[in-house]
């Protein structure tokens, strides 16, 4: 089974099912993915605007897989795959990438080229995971939405901390 496969429903059963909560600026969700985003996707495969929470699943896996886990979580190690994709999905790839990049002792530009590869080829990803970990709980902490969502947010941190020790070779 591939990685991708293997990852996708942990993301799933924490981003949940279908959502419009007024303090979440996603707006309207639909198993992580926002209404926006879901609309460039129909749009880019030439078909008509619906509603997101009618996307099939074939349609959700795809937006996850082209949008979150390409290009880059194949690349790495067992475990730091999952943590990177479970970052895409919950901040973005940008700033998941600097959480890599620091984690892994780096410079920090958010961009996943050359010089994370080879570190995340070579480093220990059980203290990488933990790195990172503290950085995301500091992240959450900084955002203004964390009144709303931060215990939501610090338990999925320690379950994809588990979850990605656990996936480690």
């Amino acid at each position: 089974m591939d990685r991708f496969s293997i990852c996708l429903p942990y993301i799933l059963k924490d981003e949940g099912g279908n959502d419009d909560d007024p303090h979440d600026p996603g707006g309207r969700t639909s198993r992580g993915i926002i209404q926006r985003e879901y609309d460039s996707w129909r749009k880019s495969h030439s078909q008509s605007l619906r509603d997101v929470w009618i996307a099939s699943d074939k349609e959700i896996s795809d937006i996850y897989y082209n949008q979150y886990w390409q290009p880059y979580c194949d690349r790495m190690p067992h475990g730091l795959d999952y943590l990177l994709f479970d970052m895409n999905v919950n901040m973005g790839p940008h700033q998941a990438s600097l959480l890599l990049q620091r984690g892994l002792g780096v410079n920090a530009d958010g961009h996943i080229g050359l010089i994370t590869l080879s570190a995340a080829k070579v480093c220990d990803a059980k203290t990488t995971i933990e790195n990172v970990t503290q950085s995301k709980i500091a992240f959450y902490k900084g955002l203004r939405t964390f009144r709303y969502y931060g215990k939501g947010w610090l338990n999925r941190v320690a379950s994809v901390e588990k979850i990605a020790l656990s996936m480690i070779d």
